[in-house]
């Protein structure tokens, strides 16, 4: 989404122009409870955050906005 290449790690990628924050989500009603993690450019675009969070394999997957 921000133009991380193959091969890149995270930490190079992270002095990007992109902002994180994770939280240790608990949904109100029955649903999701585990890391949430929210990514944001340092443009507001009018598009919404990227959100990430743990499948049921632990793997990271996005989640979509309705």
């Amino acid at each position: 989404m921000w133009g991380m290449q193959d091969g890149e790690s995270f930490t190079d990628f992270a002095g990007g122009n992109i902002y994180g924050v994770k939280f240790d989500f608990h949904s109100g009603a029955p649903g999701y409870v585990g890391d949430l993690y929210i990514l944001q450019g340092d443009a507001l675009t009018g598009d919404p955050p990227v959100m990430l969070k743990r499948d049921r394999f632990g793997a990271l997957a996005v989640c979509q906005h309705e």
